[in-house]
């Protein structure tokens, strides 16, 4: 069992901000191979002013490296004009004023499954799974077509080789 106290390193993450990390847009891309980026890739915070996403915090163990977490950072550079016309910290704005922060974008459902459970699906499932869901429904159809081609034609082969009615009166 391993115990984390509140002054614990768990993983570390360095920036030389003239050259940084390009960050990943969302935690499920943020890995190991993001480190790995080439020199077209990095970003200069100097010169792009902000910076948002999510990078991977690595730690040492037997030897190599492996991702000891991720961390969701903005990172923003401003003048000495901008930050003396609004300081952050000192508490002389409303909260949320520097850097103002949009509401965040939370689905209508109240992901309670039971109560709700279509909503549930359309949320979770369908926003990751839908292309999935579309080719699921594709393939089924034309697996089913083809099941109901290969039991009927046997039957409508014998029975145009066979001719079980005679030629029809009007051809007489």
């Amino acid at each position: 069992m391993v115990y984390l106290y509140v002054d614990d390193s768990s993983g570390h993450l360095v920036f030389d901000l003239n050259h940084m990390l390009r960050p990943a847009k969302s935690p499920e891309k943020c890995d190991l191979q993001l480190l790995q980026q080439s020199g077209g890739q990095l970003v200069s915070l100097f010169e792009q002013k902000t910076v948002r996403g999510w990078w991977p915090c690595t730690c040492e163990k037997n030897g190599e490296k492996i991702i000891a977490g991720k961390v969701e950072m903005s990172l923003e550079i401003v003048t000495e004009q901008e930050q003396e016309e609004r300081p952050a910290g000192h508490g002389r704005d409303e909260p949320n004023m520097n850097p103002h922060l949009e509401e965040p974008q939370r689905p209508d459902t109240s992901f309670l499954w039971f109560s709700s459970p279509f909503k549930t699906l359309k949320f979770i499932l369908w926003r990751r799974f839908k292309w999935f869901i579309l080719l699921f429904i594709i393939l089924f159809l034309i697996f089913l077509f083809l099941a109901v081609f290969l039991y009927a034609f046997p039957n409508y082969a014998a029975m145009k080789m066979v001719g079980p009615f005679g030629p029809s009166k009007a051809a007489e």
